[in-house]
């Protein structure tokens, strides 16, 4: 037992502990998930991220130290992105039907997404680069991050911001989508990819492909509208 420190100590210090730990939590997370029927309260990022922080907590160990080991995980994020365009591919037939709804579904979500947050902020009285983290929340990680650093904000505050939303909506879309009685899945795919990204989608391919599919476009488009409006939304709020 009094060889444990030094033994965590050695292993702390190599970068593939953290890679395997991301790995490992996410694992349980996912197991925990399809014991509970994928009950959308047992998130398996929600899970992973409870695992990891209380790992880092117990062992004090560093954020930045963490970083350096996963940040495979994060470099992986831009590839994933582009591989939305897959989905857009596959569906090009129904998404020209739908074209028009999806458009204006779009324009809806996006801009709704920014100006409720950063209006909601300045009421409560939050100005100054965390005002400016919140514009991107309901983007995807790597363009939310880069939009945040145009604007000026905090990139790991906008990073805590977008997993939070991704995690809300993947929690509330089923029974929020049965509440309003929308049994159409690519209206329900399509809403909870413009607002909760790639946790939401990943949720909505759970429940139906269809869904998960249109939750993907939804995503990829959500990305490439917010990355252009946000600036312009910021400055007219300034």
């Amino acid at each position: 037992m009094t060889a444990l420190p030094e033994i965590w100590s050695y292993l702390s210090r190599e970068p593939l502990l953290w890679l395997t730990a991301t790995l490992v939590a996410y694992l349980i997370g996912d197991q925990l998930s399809q014991r509970a029927g994928r009950n959308p309260l047992v998130n398996p990022v929600l899970v992973a991220m409870v695992l990891l922080g209380g790992l880092l907590w117990v062992t004090k160990t560093p954020y930045q130290t963490y970083f350096a080991g996963a940040q495979f995980v994060h470099f992986m994020l831009g590839p994933a992105t582009v591989a939305l365009a897959l989905p857009l591919y596959v569906n090009r037939a129904q998404i020209r039907r739908a074209l028009l709804p999806m458009v204006a579904a779009l324009l809806a979500g996006s801009v709704t997404a920014i100006v409720s947050a950063l209006w909601i902020a300045r009421v409560l009285g939050i100005e100054g680069p965390v005002w400016l983290s919140l514009a991107p929340k309901s983007t995807t990680a790597p363009v939310a991050i880069g939009i945040a650093e145009q604007l000026g904000g905090l990139p790991t505050l906008t990073a805590a911001l977008v997993i939070l939303t991704g995690i809300i909506g993947a929690v509330i879309v089923t029974p929020l989508m049965r509440l309003m009685h929308i049994r159409d899945w690519r209206a329900r795919g399509f809403a909870v990819g413009v607002a909760a990204h790639g946790i939401g989608t990943a949720r909505a391919f759970q429940v139906n492909d269809t869904a998960g599919a249109f939750a993907g476009i939804g995503m990829g488009l959500n990305a490439l509208l917010t990355a252009i409006l946000a600036p312009y939304v910021v400055s007219l709020m300034l």
